[in-house]
């Protein structure tokens, strides 16, 4: 992948709804794989144009464009890495890779250590990518449904002090 035909920046307000959609759209395609309906709206709900206008607003909200279209988004807040998602007809070639080289490369400047919240279609990603599980949480929903995901954490630079979890 030439590193040319993409263009990683910061989001602006007016990229809100877009990347919501992307979201939306990779949600519904991937994660019925491997969670109930419940789950699935939940996630939707999670990262909902509001959600992400509210976090471009704080800054940190990154999108990946090829060819002027949207083809992925990532999100880092302080150490906090979240709303990684490639769209499905873009996956498999790098670019979630390439998603989180940059946002972990920006965390490193300020932070020894990077955390996130990972959902089941991403876990063996991130472990790939030197994150560990330091614990499990859980996520209450409708219909007595419990969304249980894990909690991982990279060291970044130098000896590991701890995210900040």
């Amino acid at each position: 992948m030439p590193v040319d035909t993409v263009d990683f920046r910061a989001a602006e307000e007016i990229h809100a709804e877009q990347i919501a959609a992307l979201v939306e759209r990779t949600v519904r395609e991937i994660y019925p794989q491997y969670y109930r309906q419940e789950i699935v709206d939940a996630f939707c709900r999670l990262h909902g144009a509001d959600a992400v206008l509210e976090d471009i607003q704080r800054g940190g909200v990154y999108g990946l464009w090829r060819g002027g279209g949207l083809i992925g988004t990532g999100t880092r807040q302080g150490n906090r890495i979240a709303r990684v998602y490639v769209d499905p007809a873009h996956q498999g070639r790098g670019y979630g890779s390439l998603i989180m080289d940059r946002l972990e490369a920006e965390a490193a400047r300020s932070c020894a250590a990077a955390w996130l919240e990972a959902s089941l279609p991403a876990c063996l990603l991130y472990e790939h990518r030197g994150y560990r599980t330091v614990r499990h949480d859980r996520w209450p929903l409708e219909n007595g449904v419990v969304l249980v995901y894990e909690i991982m954490e990279k060291t970044l630079r130098g000896e590991n002090k701890g995210a900040q979890i």
